[in-house]
């Protein structure tokens, strides 16, 4: 199962009155690993900054302007999510984005059957909140202090170990321990089916009766002749 975890930045809210779309970062997730493969572009939004959105992602209309249009990145972005799930923390932001940027070239829209949004999932699995990306990394023990500013690929990497977490991959792929665990013993993850099990400290009591034991050992002397039964008996 391929899955792009996607994040962007624009130049505002409204991609029909004027905001573009000014960073797009992506993580490829093949059966919830990370595969290593990712897509990362900076495009130039032909307009200025304003200073509100320059204040959340650090992208002035100075660094932008030698960057690439969206126009000349949009088959290769395409070509890179291909026809896998997009994994989006509030989805409705950031495909309004991509889908007026993709109407700009006369390209079909992505539709909404191939996207997943993690804010719902948030929403339905902590319904008390807060299920802001900051507040889900918290919730979840992942390490977001690298993230002073919104930059996508980077928020395209945490969300994908947020969404991890809230469909229960670690579990499903039988992992045993956390990296933190690792971390402190120094011992690497060990899978449930290849996971040495030790005999039991303390055997079990027998759930059968002196008298039912000696009834079943009677039945069969009663049967006579060889019995495969008794290979198996102590």
């Amino acid at each position: 199962m391929r899955e792009i975890v996607l994040d962007t930045e624009t130049t505002g809210l409204n991609p029909r009155g004027g905001d573009r779309l000014v960073e797009i970062g992506g993580v490829e997730l093949v059966n919830q690993i990370p595969s290593g493969q990712f897509y990362h572009v900076y495009i130039n939004p032909e307009r200025d900054m304003p200073e509100g959105a320059f204040n959340v992602h650090g992208l002035s209309e100075e660094f932008l302007s030698d960057k690439p249009v969206f126009a000349d990145v949009a088959r290769e972005f395409i070509d890179f999510i291909g026809d896998a799930t997009l994994v989006i923390h509030n989805a409705a932001f950031d495909m309004g984005f991509i889908n007026v940027e993709l109407a700009r070239l006369n390209l079909g829209p992505i539709p909404d059957a191939q996207v997943l949004d993690t804010l719902m999932l948030a929403r339905r699995k902590h319904p008390a909140g807060p299920n802001s990306l900051d507040a889900l990394c918290s919730r979840y023990g992942i390490d977001n202090s690298r993230r002073t500013k919104h930059g996508a690929l980077l928020d395209a990497e945490l969300l994908a170990e947020v969404y991890i977490e809230l469909t229960g991959g670690k579990q499903s792929m039988l992992g045993l321990t956390t990296q933190s665990d690792e971390s402190r013993s120094g011992g690497s993850s060990v899978s449930g089916r290849n996971r040495a099990v030790g005999p039991r400290p303390v055997p079990l009591p027998p759930r059968l009766t002196g008298e039912e034991i000696a009834a079943h050992d009677a039945f069969l002397q009663s049967l006579g002749g060889e019995l495969i039964w008794n290979k198996y008996r102590d």
